[in-house]
C-alpha cells in the first residue's frame, strides 16, 4: 500500500516521508487506532524529494535512519543536482547522477519511477 502520513519508527522518531510503501500484511496487522495516529512502524520503501529549504546532511542522515530501523529501500531525489540516491540495508549508498528511471527492485517489482518530468 502507497500511503501518505506519518509513522512512529521503532526508535520512537515520528517521520512523514514524501512517499511510503507498506506490504499489505504489515499494514493489515495495525490496529485501527494505529492506522488513524503516526502508525507504530517502518514503511518497507521511502522516498523523500530535496525541496530547496531541506538540508541535505538532514535528509541524508534521515534516509539513514530509515534503514536502520527496517525500511528495505529508499531513494533520496535531489532535482536541484539531477541525482539520485539509492539506500539499502546494510549496502554502501548508490549514487546516479541523471537517471531516466528508478526501479523498485524487489520490494516493489512492478514499480518504475519515470523521471524524465522531475528533471
Amino acid at each position: 500500500m502507497i500511503l501518505p502520513g506519518g509513522f512512529k519508527l521503532p526508535n520512537g522518531a515520528e517521520r512523514s516521508p514524501d512517499a511510503s510503501w507498506i506490504h499489505k500484511d504489515r499494514w493489515n496487522s495495525l490496529t485501527p487506532a494505529e492506522k488513524e495516529k503516526f502508525a507504530p512502524l517502518c514503511p518497507d520503501f521511502v522516498a523523500e524529494l530535496m525541496s530547496p529549504s531541506d538540508s541535505l546532511e538532514k535528509t541524508r542522515l534521515k534516509m539513514q535512519e530509515y534503514m536502520e530501523n527496517g525500511a528495505r529501500l529508499g531513494w533520496l531525489i535531489n532535482r536541484r543536482q539531477k541525482q539520485v540516491e539509492i539506500y539499502r540495508p546494510d549496502q554502501e549508498v548508490e549514487i546516479l547522477q541523471n537517471p531516466q528511471f528508478l526501479s523498485g527492485e524487489t520490494i516493489l517489482p512492478d514499480f518504475t519511477l519515470d523521471l524524465t518530468d522531475i528533471w
